[in-house]
């Protein structure tokens, strides 16, 4: 049901230009079998010209239903559905903890390494519609820690967030939200639910149609819990 859903309202303008036509040609052919009932004479073919007016209206009629169907399912029913159910992933779960860490070599190689624009994997990150703010690459992180930033596109869907031990991936959702949001908190997630070590934090950003734009990402380092 939810692909049919999802067909009429992708090609919305496409099924009314295909209604329109057919119902020129059922308006015509309501037309000419009238005019035939209405001008004959004898008794049968009075009555052969009744029932093809009727086939004829009943098109009409049919046809009619179509309309309002496709008016009912892509202007009300689609826009009041949450649009992660046009998405075919599974359900967000909040907080879920990664199964691996890098090991203790690879972290100190990354911790060695200068941070550049390119090793903070940011390329996906847009100002003013998809960015992280807070935190920044390479930031410690320990306790609650807050995820600011801003998501804000035509046809909005949602996002949320995810995180993967570097070198994996093994993304898991920690945080997803339905609002257009601006320069101001995203959500929340505990550090707690990590493992210490180094990770990838990444913005997801789903439009209502279901496509997701590539993720902002950055790196960041969990040290643990507060003493």
């Amino acid at each position: 049901m939810l692909a049919i859903y999802k067909f009429l309202s992708i090609y919305e303008g496409l099924i009314y230009f295909v209604l329109i036509i057919s119902g020129i040609f059922f308006a015509r052919w309501l037309w000419r079998t009238w005019t035939a009932w209405r001008g004959a004479i004898y008794g049968l073919e009075r009555q052969i010209s009744q029932k093809r007016f009727a086939r004829a209206l009943a098109a009409n009629v049919f046809l009619v239903a179509l309309v309002l169907g496709e008016i009912i399912i892509a202007s009300f029913i689609v826009p009041s559905m949450p649009p992660s159910a046009f998405i075919a992933t599974p359900t967000v779960d909040l907080l879920v903890t990664p199964t691996g860490t890098i090991s203790a070599e690879m972290a100190a190689t990354i911790a060695a390494r200068p941070t550049t624009q390119a090793e903070n994997f940011s390329d996906g990150c847009i100002p003013g519609e998809l960015i992280v703010e807070s935190p920044v690459p390479g930031q410690e992180l320990q306790g609650i820690v807050d995820l600011v930033g801003t998501v804000d596109i035509p046809k909005f869907g949602f996002y949320k967030f995810e995180v993967s031990p570097v070198g994996e991936e093994n993304w898991s959702t920690i945080y997803a939200g339905r609002d257009v949001i601006r320069d101001d908190i995203l959500g929340r997630f505990d550090t707690a639910e990590l493992t210490p070590g180094d990770y990838l934090l990444r913005l997801v950003l789903t439009d209502n149609l279901g496509e997701a734009l590539p993720p902002c990402v950055v790196q960041i380092r969990v040290i643990g819990q507060i003493e």
